[in-house]
């Protein structure tokens, strides 16, 4: 269905969204959809660095297995 619309289509589609919300609130509103997309790249992007450093302990724990040495007096 969507493959037979070309550029001539696409560009009717934008001129009647863009006479129906008009300028100001499309501005507005790709305004919010590029905050929307920071703030999950940045969720992403925290995520990922927690889930390293939690990886980072468990191989640091994993590999001090050995038991401590206490005074035999």
């Amino acid at each position: 269905m969507l493959n037979n619309i070309g550029l001539p289509g696409l560009l009717l589609i934008a001129v009647v969204v863009l006479v129906l919300f008009g300028r100001g609130k499309i501005s507005s509103l790709m305004g919010e959809v590029g905050k929307g997309i920071t703030s999950f790249k940045k969720g992403v992007n925290e995520g990922t660095k927690e889930l390293e450093e939690e990886a980072a302990d468990a191989a640091a724990a994993a590999k001090d297995v050995t038991p401590e040495e206490t005074d035999k007096v």
